[in-house]
């Protein structure tokens, strides 16, 4: 499959597979650390979770600028490394992250190394298609890139989550993601007697190794100790990955292409003239799918919000999706695995003269993920309000919904995503101005810093309204998305030629 693509493209991709490592712990343990760590909110917690994620993705604009005046790409996504690194140190450490704040800086840092890493390193993914050997393969190079990055985001949740439950069963306690938040109710005293005497002791009695505790306040409090610490303990994984990560693209960088090796070739004033009206056109286009990609973002994302929330309420957990946390490498691991299909499919159609543009895949994809959302507005139509849930103390197993309602939205819009975003990287490093490649990467990445500024909307209306309408106001973002992608498809069709 990588056979005819530039010999750098892999080692690229294993270089990105650290960061892509911690952003999947991120998905996977955030939210459920922040509600339990500052005993907050599920709309709280999608606001810090909103502005951490829109961070990573606007100081891809901060990168972009500094690598592409710089000319210096490769030291850029160096200092992006080593600076995450430090963030995931930070965020492992129970006596310095003591209030939402401080926890809140040290995300801030992580995504100031993800805006110099990430950005930069797809730009120099795309330089390795700019010559006429490999420029009509830059699409499934694309792919290829992405698919690989996610080889490490596959292993992300199953290991964050041994490192919390070690710990946790090291303290004398099993796994229970509902007692968190219970333990909290209790320790406030908000808590009704029915349940203090019936679930929540039931649950603390099955955790303590079928011992009712002796005092349940003494328990609620040394649970969620051990609860928490294992989570700061789990953020030290993404340390190790970066590492990996960081050893790999210094022993591979001599791979890599360096724009600096590149003479700027002299034009006259009548072709600056044309090169800058061009320019323009190309700038406007990228800026056109930026605007329309943002409700993607928006809706994709709450995998690590919303759609984490309702696995924790809502899903019956057991057998091969045990915790929470599990459901988030279902995305990484159907990347893997399904990509080499999309790209067979885009090859055959491809052979018979009628594979999409660019633009089209975009649009479908928009349609695919509006599909995913369909699927999960029919699945929750019975459950309850999340208030009456919050009421009785947690949804018994009878009333809760089968997690493979959960795992056939996550494949939906696993597809949507491979019909996005590789092939949105692939279209901004076409379309992109050579001298800005890293700056266009970086605003790429600014669109998805909007959608996810958005998140916390979602957080909202599962705690305020119907599940099923929260559902559906995703359905509509997305297609109204599609629709004007597809409005669009002509014009960006002539401006990437």
């Amino acid at each position: 499959m990588i056979k005819g693509h530039p010999k750098g493209l892999l080692s690229a991709a294993l270089a990105n597979m650290g960061e892509r490592f911690g952003f999947y712990t991120m998905m996977a343990i955030l939210t459920l650390f922040l509600m339990s760590k500052f005993n907050i909110t599920g709309t709280e917690a999608g606001k810090l979770y909103s502005i951490f994620y829109a961070s990573i993705y606007v100081l891809a604009l901060v990168g972009g600028f500094i690598a592409d005046k710089t000319r210096n790409y490769k030291g850029t996504i160096i200092a992006g490394l080593l600076i995450m690194s430090a963030g995931y140190v930070l965020l492992s450490m129970p006596s310095l992250i003591t209030t939402k704040y401080i926890a809140l800086a040290a995300l801030l840092v992580i995504a100031f190394g993800n805006g110099l890493f990430k950005g930069n390193l797809q730009a120099v993914v795309g330089q390795m298609y700019d010559n006429d050997e490999f420029r009509n393969k830059r699409d499934s190079g694309f792919q290829i890139f992405y698919m690989f990055i996610n080889v490490g985001a596959m292993f992300a949740p199953f290991l964050a989550t041994w490192v919390r439950n070690t710990f946790v069963s090291m303290q004398g306690f099993s796994y229970n993601a509902e007692l968190p938040g219970m333990c909290h109710q209790y320790l406030d005293r908000k808590m009704s007697d029915e349940v203090v005497n019936g679930r929540f002791t039931e649950l603390a009695a099955h955790v303590s190794k079928d011992v009712v505790p002796a005092n349940l306040s003494d328990f609620a409090a040394n649970y969620l100790d051990a609860f928490n610490t294992g989570f700061h303990y789990a953020f030290l994984t993404a340390v190790v990955a970066m590492l990996i990560s960081l050893a790999i693209f210094l022993l591979t960088k001599r791979t890599l292409p360096d724009p600096n090796t590149k003479a700027r070739p002299i034009v006259s004033k009548e072709e600056a003239m044309q090169d800058a009206k061009e320019i323009k056109q190309r700038i406007l286009a990228l800026f056109a799918v930026f605007g329309v990609v943002i409700f993607f973002w928006f809706s994709f994302h709450q995998n690590g919000l919303t759609l984490t929330m309702f696995a924790k309420d809502y899903t019956l957990l057991g057998g091969i999706f045990p915790s929470v946390e599990i459901f988030q490498s279902i995305n990484p691991f159907l990347v893997v695995f399904l990509t080499p299909l999309v790209i067979a499919i885009f090859s055959f159609l491809a052979k018979k003269g009628i594979e999409p543009s660019t633009p089209k895949k975009i649009a479908i994809g928009m349609g695919i993920a509006a599909l995913a959302f369909v699927v999960m507005a029919l699945g929750s139509l019975s459950v309850p309000l999340f208030k009456d849930v919050q009421e009785m103390g947690g949804l018994p197993d009878a009333q809760r919904i089968t997690p493979w309602l959960l795992f056939f939205v996550y494949f939906i819009l696993t597809v949507a995503e491979l019909f996005i975003s590789p092939l949105g990287l692939s279209f901004v490093s076409k379309v992109a101005p050579a001298h800005l490649q890293g700056l266009m990467q970086g605003g790429w990445l600014t669109a998805t810093a909007v959608g996810n500024g958005s998140l916390f909307l979602g957080a909202m209306m599962y705690e305020s309204i119907s599940i099923s309408v929260t559902w559906t106001a995703f359905i509509v973002v997305c297609l109204l998305s599609m629709i004007a992608m597809f409005a669009m498809v002509k014009w960006l069709e002539r401006v990437a030629k």
